[in-house]
C-alpha cells in the first residue's frame, strides 16, 4: 500500500497542542487520550501529508469562528449593486437633468450605474443622434465615473456601464458637472 493512499490507517499522527504546540508524532490512541484528557477535541488539520496532522482543539468554536469570518467577508466583498438609468432621444432638458442628477446619486453611493438609452420605432433609422446623446452623457458623468467600455447597441437599446470613481463624492464635482449640463 502506497503511504499517501487515503485508506491507510490511522496508525501515528503529527499532533499540535491545545496552545499550538507540536508534541512530535504519536499513536493515534496516544492522541485521542490527550484530547479527551484535556477536555476537548481532536481535530485533523490536514490529512493529506504523512503522518497526517492533527489538533487538540474545541472543534465547537472552531466552527463559530469559521461562520464568523465567512459571514464578515460577505459583508465586506458585498454584491456590486448596479443601478440602472433609462434615456430616450427626444428627451426635454428638464428630464434630462433629472436623470443626471439620479445617476450622481447612485454613482456618490459608491453603485455600479447602467446608461441605457432606448431606441422605439422609427428612431433606430437616427442612432447618430442616439450615439451623440449617449456621449453627452458619458461627459456629464467624467468627473466621477470611468465608462467600462465603449457604448454597445444590442437589439433597440444603446447601454454602457460606469464605474464611480474613488475619492469623488464631494458635491463639489456635483456642482460641476450639473452646471456643465445647463
Amino acid at each position: 500500500m502506497k503511504p499517501n493512499d487515503r485508506t491507510v490507517a490511522l496508525n501515528e499522527v503529527r499532533l499540535i497542542g491545545p496552545e499550538g504546540d507540536q508534541l512530535g508524532v504519536v499513536p493515534y490512541a496516544k492522541a485521542r487520550e490527550l484530547a479527551a484528557e484535556a477536555g476537548l477535541d481532536l481535530v485533523m488539520v490536514s490529512d493529506r501529508t504523512v503522518p497526517p496532522v492533527v489538533r487538540i482543539m474545541n472543534f465547537g468554536k472552531l466552527q463559530y469562528e469559521q461562520k464568523k469570518n465567512l459571514k464578515a467577508q460577505r459583508r465586506n466583498s458585498a454584491a456590486q449593486k448596479i443601478k440602472e438609468v433609462k434615456f430616450h432621444i427626444n428627451i426635454d432638458q428638464h428630464d434630462y437633468e433629472t436623470k443626471i442628477k439620479h445617476g450622481l446619486d447612485f454613482l456618490d453611493k459608491k453603485y455600479k450605474l447602467k446608461v441605457t438609452l432606448a431606441l422605439r420605432g422609427r428612431e433606430m433609422a437616427r442612432q447618430n443622434l442616439a450615439y451623440d446623446l449617449i456621449r453627452r452623457v458619458l461627459a456629464d458623468f467624467a468627473a466621477v465615473a470611468d465608462a467600462d467600455g465603449e457604448p454597445k447597441l444590442l437589439g433597440r437599446n444603446i447601454s454602457v456601464n460606469l464605474t464611480p470613481k474613488s475619492g469623488t463624492s464631494d458635491k463639489a464635482v456635483r456642482e460641476r458637472s450639473s452646471a456643465e449640463s445647463v
